[in-house]
């Protein structure tokens, strides 16, 4: 990594400038935290503003002239690989902003706050209807935003949104990604289906689960995998997630007393995003060449955390004697077999976040397909419920009952996030991919896990993910850290020999 060489001129004028606008986001970011996790329903209205002033002051900033002589002044020959590739992002960032007027930026804004606001009120009642104006309004911004940055970036305008989230994204690559999981998962999910029957059945724990000591446990799993709480907290919201800034990491999890599988592993998918923030370069804060490289590249350090080491057997041998001491009353369910069972099981459900491996990626292609005709105008919102229960029937065979369970139960499209999802799906094939290459180089990986020693997992990730922070393309460190470029196929592999035996 570089240690940041002194240097004159243009560049050095561009790293100060950036660095406030850094600060600006970060500030944003935390208000964003706070909105979702402890602020009072009454304060929606004043934090709108106070976002869009954020957005709008760090937009003119980005887009002003001063900002365009710079980034034409600026000469690479003078600058070493980091700050070479600092420049080019800021380029990047530069184009995607100047494709917006700072009119649509405060509007898309104050649109997005006023719509997650009522989509928390629509939520649970299950009523597409309350929110839809709100989402409308989002939309059609949306909608222009898109039509902008597709002119400016010469991408298709679902294309030009992906290009925000993941860098370099096309639904080109993309589709034929999805179609074909999509073509194979019946008969794998049948296969898998037929195997699970013949083990011994899954022994459920028996609840109540306190939230208290559901708290607990999490902040325990935060603390074995890495999490510094010097540096970040846990809280509770309606949809986990993780914010805040790499200094000052905040994630949230939901809790429900009748189980507790499912905040306890959002928990653990949440601190594998904040190990990955906490990891970033720190001599490159605020700096856009030491921000997380792309969304599927964040999600594959969530992912490998959840789905690739703590579903492992090997971790479950770790987790058994935990949970009895958190949960007493419980030994048959939290035997290391029955917990493997448990974690693995799959089973076709209505909600993403609480999906198994082999299903999730079906719960992200159907969000792929309809964002991506609700940006071309091919789907009307008021056909959006009828679309979305279609598409559960067709890839799990499920029959949707309500909008709760149904198109309301994520938070991105309420909150303008268009082109986020196929994150996902990208995210889980390339932890698959990271976590083969790992063990490869690091055989002892899975005996640590068992000990509950994230030491030489989280090891492996720092020096060929973390710390190369947006330096490289996300195609180029996945090639830099496995020796290849994505293989799906190492994802099917993946679920072949955990859910097949072989």
């Amino acid at each position: 990594m570089s240690s940041r060489n002194a240097t004159t001129g243009a560049y050095q004028r561009l790293e100060k400038r950036f660095a406030r606008m850094g600060a600006l986001q970060e500030a944003a970011g935390m208000l964003h935290w706070d909105m979702a996790a402890v602020m009072p329903e009454g304060g929606h209205e004043s934090r709108a503003e106070q976002l869009a002033v954020i957005n709008v002051i760090a937009h003119e900033m980005l887009t002003a002239s001063e900002t365009d002589d710079l980034l034409a002044q600026a000469d690479e020959a003078e600058l070493d690989d980091w700050q070479s590739a600092n420049l080019h992002e800021m380029r990047r960032i530069h184009t995607h902003a100047t494709a917006l007027s700072p009119d649509l930026v405060e509007a898309s804004t104050k649109a997005r706050a006023a719509c997650e606001k009522t989509w928390r009120e629509a939520r649970p009642k299950g009523d597409f209807k309350l929110v839809a104006p709100k989402l409308k309004a989002v939309l059609d911004l949306t909608r222009e935003a898109a039509a902008a940055k597709a002119d400016k970036l010469g991408l298709s305008p679902y294309d030009a949104l992906m290009d925000e989230f993941e860098p370099g994204a096309r639904a080109v690559d993309i589709t034929p990604i999805f179609d074909a999981y999509a073509a194979f998962l019946p008969g794998f999910l049948g296969e898998v289906l037929e195997h699970q029957a013949r083990r011994p059945a899954v022994i459920e724990p028996q609840g109540p689960f306190s939230i208290e000591s559901q708290k607990k446990l999490g902040e325990k799993l935060m603390a074995t995998i890495g999490f510094d709480f010097a540096h970040g907290r846990l809280d509770t919201s309606l949809h986990p997630f993780c914010g805040g800034t790499p200094d000052d990491v905040r994630i949230t999890t939901r809790y429900n007393e009748a189980q507790f599988a499912d905040a306890m592993m959002g928990v653990v998918h949440e601190t594998g995003h904040a190990m990955y923030e906490r990891g970033l370069p720190a001599a490159w804060r605020r700096q856009p060449v030491g921000n997380a490289r792309g969304m599927a590249l964040h999600e594959s350090q969530s992912l490998i955390v959840e789905m690739q080491a703590a579903r492992s057997t090997a971790f479950c041998r770790f987790l058994s004697p935990l949970l009895n001491a958190t949960y007493p009353g419980n030994e048959a369910a939290f035997t290391p077999e029955n917990l493997a069972r448990f974690y693995t099981r799959v089973e076709p459900g209505f909600i993403r976040v609480s999906a198994d491996e082999v299903t999730y990626p079906a719960h992200v292609i159907l969000r792929y397909r309809l964002e991506q005709a609700l940006v071309a105008g091919d789907l009307s919102l008021d056909d959006l419920p009828a679309a979305w229960n279609a598409g559960m029937k067709e890839l799990l065979g499920l029959t949707v009952e309500n909008d709760r369970e149904g198109c309301l139960q994520d938070i991105h499209w309420f909150d303008g996030a268009f082109g986020y999802f196929p994150c996902y799906s990208l995210g889980a094939m390339t932890a698959a991919q990271f976590f083969a290459a790992a063990v490869a180089a690091v055989p002892g990986i899975p005996a640590a896990l068992e000990r509950g020693d994230f030491g030489p997992l989280m090891g492996w990730l720092r020096t060929n993910v973390h710390e190369r922070a947006s330096s490289l393309s996300s195609p180029d460190i996945v090639r830099a850290a496995t020796g290849k470029p994505l293989d799906a196929g190492v994802f099917r592999r993946h679920l072949e020999q955990r859910y097949l035996d072989r």
